[in-house]
């Protein structure tokens, strides 16, 4: 591998949870996920976290207490952490999403 290319095609898909397979490579304290949702996803709790990524493919609405946001191929995604920012992801039936996440540890 390159120290200067992160080749996702050599990395194994892991299953987190439910409608979600994802790809990571760590670096130091910095990582960058792959991943995908599918329609069975569901995620139950506000999450709280906050996420810097990129929409690959696919489409998915996030919910940020009651205002719902539409991303689609091509958009990006800057959401800060905390109470303020919480917010729940969902995948329409049939619909899929792929998208990079840029992450600290």
């Amino acid at each position: 591998m390159n120290k200067n290319k992160v080749d996702f095609n050599n990395f194994e898909w892991e299953t987190p949870s439910t409608g979600v397979k994802q790809k990571i490579f760590l670096k130091g304290n910095q990582r960058v996920r792959l991943l995908r949702f599918y329609d069975d996803f569901n995620e139950e709790d506000w999450c709280t976290k906050g996420h810097i990524g990129y929409v690959t493919d696919g489409e998915m609405t996030i919910d940020f207490n009651g205002e719902i946001i539409s991303y689609k191929k091509g958009d990006g995604l800057w959401i800060e952490s905390g109470d303020n920012s919480k917010h729940k992801a969902s995948i329409a039936k049939g619909r899929f999403v792929e998208l990079v996440l840029f992450e600290k540890e």
